[in-house]
């Protein structure tokens, strides 16, 4: 029997037993999450029974490592069931990504006290879920660099924290915001782990946008917050994390998971739709089928490219060698999948502008990515100065001897 094409690129990038069991728990979910998507877009509504399930299912903890007592997932793992579980809903990818992203990243870096993150895994395993909220809306991403505006300050030997964080991801159902704040006595940023009921902390439901309606990234208000020296958690060396971070990946892994969905219904679209017009259906058409080939051509060219990083990232003998291919992933994924989700527009017409057409939808959500870091001129930009130094290194070690 014949296997379709998802199926066929499932196989050819599912590696292990554990993947492909995973994916088949996803896959049991297919149906309920894409049966609330039109739903959570139109009304800007949490997916909160989504992410619940993913709660249950095990989903959350995943990328915790088996000796704290999760499955231990590697980078490619995680984008192999981002991918899958965006094509069905892209907000509850995006949503739970961060998830997955920040506790990744900070029990392989060991980031917190070894005391610290025993407490957290623990939290983790009985479904607590975090996300880092860093965005400041006059500093923009801090990926740009810009000091928080967010204080905190020893006071009595407590810390009094204020201030502001804009798109603050899944606040509606988050246990913990790892929080940046500038410590003046420290002279650096410093990352606070509050919980959700700390007093003075609230959500300001500010968020109100065309894409990724669901993603509850309201902001988060903190109005002298007290919190003992404890909840001190990190004092990262560089304002922007200091080595590679292979765990913001989960990013492309949901932009290329719509640019999958746009790509099905596009296909399945020009099989079924015949014009009276035509002898057949639209699919029969040179330059339908050409758009078709162009958005699997696209297709190819971004998974490959992810996956390839991803690959490297996970072997600790090649990560070494990593310059910004962890950004150029990001880069080339977010823009393949604009232009995935437009050439299908283009092939079903305008009755792909119809509110209750999911490309329409797929069509706003890729735009977001465009503004999830890294942004396109920061890469391209890191791109041309590492060309220029490693030129510059290479003119260095090659001067000859008088």
């Amino acid at each position: 029997m014949k296997t379709s094409r998802r199926e066929n690129v499932i196989n050819l990038f599912t590696k292990t037993d554990f993947q492909h069991k995973w994916l088949q728990k996803l896959h049991n979910k297919e149906a309920t999450f894409k049966s609330k998507s039109s739903q959570i877009d139109e009304l800007a509504m949490f997916p909160k029974e989504n992410i619940q399930d993913l709660v249950n299912m095990g989903y959350t903890s995943l990328s915790l490592p088996k000796a704290y007592g999760g499955e231990g997932i590697t980078v490619y793992d995680m984008i192999l069931f981002q991918e899958t579980l965006a094509s069905f809903d892209a907000t509850t990818g995006l949503s739970i990504g961060w998830n997955l992203g920040a506790i990744g990243e900070l029990f392989e870096k060991k980031l917190w006290s070894e005391k610290n993150l025993s407490f957290f895994a623990e939290e983790i395993l009985n479904g607590a879920l975090v996300n880092r909220s860093v965005t400041e809306s006059q500093t923009g991403s801090p990926t740009r660099g810009g000091r928080p505006g967010t204080n905190a300050v020893k006071k009595d030997g407590s810390w009094i924290i204020t201030g502001r964080k804009t798109f603050t991801t899944m606040s509606p159902v988050l246990t913990y915001f790892l929080v940046s704040a500038w410590i003046e006595e420290k002279q650096q940023v410093g990352f606070f782990l509050l919980h959700k009921d700390v007093a003075g902390l609230t959500i300001d439901e500010t968020w109100d946008v065309i894409s990724m309606r669901g993603t509850g990234s309201h902001d988060l208000v903190l109005q002298n917050v007290k919190v003992d020296d404890a909840k001190l958690v990190e004092l990262p060396e560089t304002p922007s994390g200091g080595p590679i971070n292979g765990w913001i990946l989960h990013i492309p892994a949901c932009y290329l998971g719509i640019a999958q969905a746009a790509r099905d219904y596009a296909v399945h679209f020009a099989k079924s739709h015949s014009p009276n017009s035509l002898n057949g259906p639209i699919s029969q058409l040179p330059n339908v089928q050409q758009l078709l080939g162009e958005i699997d051509l696209e297709l190819m060219k971004a998974r490959h490219f992810l996956y390839s990083v991803a690959e490297a990232y996970d072997d600790c003998a090649r990560r070494v060698h990593l310059t910004n291919e962890l950004g150029a992933a990001k880069h080339i994924v977010t823009n393949s999948a604009l232009t995935i989700v437009d050439k299908a527009m283009r092939i079903v017409g305008a009755k792909s502008l119809q509110r209750n057409n999911p490309l329409q939808r797929y069509y706003r959500d890729v735009r977001a990515g465009l503004h999830n870091p890294p942004m396109d001129d920061a890469t391209i930009k890191k791109l041309a100065l590492t060309a220029i130094e490693q030129d510059q290194a290479n003119l260095l070690h090659h001067v000859p001897s008088k």
